[in-house]
């Protein structure tokens, strides 16, 4: 076949400079969020031993969400996000809800990510420093490390997922070393006030304080609840599409890799921190990493996990400012937000779209300036993030099945298939329902979910309103020739090197 007039397919305005170990250390600090460091000791207090098992059956369904990306995302070499597939599968709509939504979740998290930093560890070592000021400089910070390059996102969320590795790798090996020495020690009962002396042994998940599940069936509920916001940003791999050299061979080792994460860190931890600590002596104002460290031996072990969680929360914040730029930068090319978000740096940053997530996040500074940071509304604040990124799951399973039921071809020509693809999106989603009648059964997590809905009818009125919108209605019709033409250049590519 003559190549004269046959050209390689143009690549996205985005510049794909994201390689295999990054991706692959995107995707485990995804997988690992400060919810294990600081409120793991809050789940095992509430549901005992179960919790094991919470976070199994929440990583399991949440497994087969990113598989779906996978598939999703390598269907269509134009797709850059999961907006992108959405749209091009359940129209303008599901791209315009699932983008904004996915961007307001990231926004709130980085909101409270950087509040907890100032306010909480930071604070830790340098109490009299006015907790503006740190708040100030992590945006600034994290900031100028995203501006220059996507290699910068990566490299920094390269290392800071280096820190939570070693950290819960740590954790294990003190542990068993605990185990194996039959280490005993006094603790308090936090349920009885009561003095109890406890033997560190794999036993203990199944002798003390009523056994696997004696925090009772309601305390098995009550752990999903809580557990579900340590899984927030599991998808932040399907983010990197448009950036990661050789997607087709980089995703699929990132998401495969995903249970066996799971199993090592979540459940490794949890399974080590329950052997060596009665369950019932667990705090939900202590980390259970803090306590396990200082039961090891290790005097500074207080200023060791604080440096961790400090560390864990500047990664879930970089994560947001890379995952909104980008998420708006997709939304301004398909016309769903204002133009000027989709500018691009010589070094192909969406740098506007950068801006716009730095000016929200100094959101932070009234929050903490007022004292809002420590009321019940906060809490509430983040439990609607939690039900939003609930949502974008849904939306990508619903995305998945349809893409099955027209696209039939697409599927099973893919080289990364979804396994169980016909029922697994039903139990996923059915798992999502059972969560939200578990928020309804804490006060606070209850009102999260009553006022979640406000956040789709501004978005709701936002589509009805922009659609109108005659720039808007030329920018989507441009858009979809665009995307025509790339698909139309990529199909051509593809039979020309076959």
């Amino acid at each position: 076949m003559s190549n004269s007039h046959v050209q390689a397919p143009r690549e996205s305005g985005l510049e794909r400079a994201l390689s295999n170990r990054h991706i692959q250390l995107i995707a485990i600090g995804g997988a690992i969020g400060t919810g294990l460091f600081m409120g793991s000791g809050k789940t095992i207090s509430v549901a005992g031993p179960s919790v094991v098992l919470v976070y199994m059956i929440i990583g399991f369904m949440l497994y087969f969400v990113m598989r779906a990306i996978g598939e999703l995302l390598l269907s269509r070499t134009h797709y850059r996000n999961f907006a992108d597939f959405a749209g091009d599968i359940l129209g303008p709509g599901a791209a315009f809800f699932l983008g904004w939504t996915y961007w307001f979740c990231w926004v709130v998290t980085g909101v409270a990510d950087v509040i907890v930093i100032s306010s909480v560890y930071v604070t830790y070592w340098l109490p009299v420093l006015p907790t503006w000021i740190p708040a100030v400089a992590v945006i600034v910070l994290l900031m100028l490390l995203n501006l220059p390059s996507v290699r910068g996102f990566g490299e920094t969320e390269f290392w800071f997922a280096m820190v939570k590795i070693v950290a819960i790798v740590a954790l294990i090996v003190a542990g068993i070393v605990l185990i194996a020495t039959g280490f005993t020690n006094e603790y308090t009962d936090t349920r009885t006030g009561e003095t109890i002396v406890g033997t560190a042994s794999l036993m203990n998940l199944f002798t003390v304080g009523g056994g696997f599940f004696g925090g009772g069936f309601m305390g098995f509920v009550m752990g999903f609840q809580i557990a579900v916001f340590a899984f927030v940003g599991v998808e932040l791999v399907g983010t990197t599409a448009a950036e990661t050299r050789d997607p087709e061979r980089n995703l699929p080792r990132a998401v495969r890799a995903i249970p066996i994460r799971i199993l090592l860190f979540y459940v490794g931890s949890l399974v080590v921190l329950i052997s060596v600590v009665p369950w019932v002596a667990f705090s939900k104002d202590e980390s259970p990493f803090v306590m396990l460290f200082s039961l090891a031996g290790i005097g500074a072990a207080a200023h060791l996990v604080n440096l961790v969680v400090l560390t864990s929360a500047a990664s879930s914040a970089n994560s947001g400012i890379y995952s909104t730029s980008r998420m708006v930068y997709t939304l301004a090319t398909s016309g769903d937000a204002p133009r000027v978000f989709s500018k691009l740096t010589r070094s192909r940053v969406p740098r506007n779209a950068l801006f716009l997530t730095g000016v929200l996040l100094l959101s932070s500074l009234v929050l903490l300036l007022t004292g809002l940071d420590k009321s019940a509304g906060f809490s509430i604040v983040t439990t609607i993030s939690s039900l939003c990124f609930m949502f974008v799951w849904t939306m990508i399973l619903i995305s998945y099945l349809v893409y099955r039921r027209r696209r039939p071809q697409d599927h099973a020509g893919s080289a990364f298939k979804m396994p169980l693809g016909t029922t697994m999106p039903y139990i996923v989603m059915a798992f999502f329902l059972f969560l939200l009648w578990a928020f309804t059964q804490d006060p606070e997590t209850r009102a999260g979910l009553i006022a979640t809905p406000v956040w789709f009818a501004v978005v709701g009125i936002g589509y009805l309103v922009l659609r109108r919108n005659p720039a808007h209605v030329q920018l989507r019709a441009d858009h979809v020739t665009q995307v025509a033409e790339e698909r139309a250049a990529a199909s051509a590519w593809r039979t020309h090197r076959a």
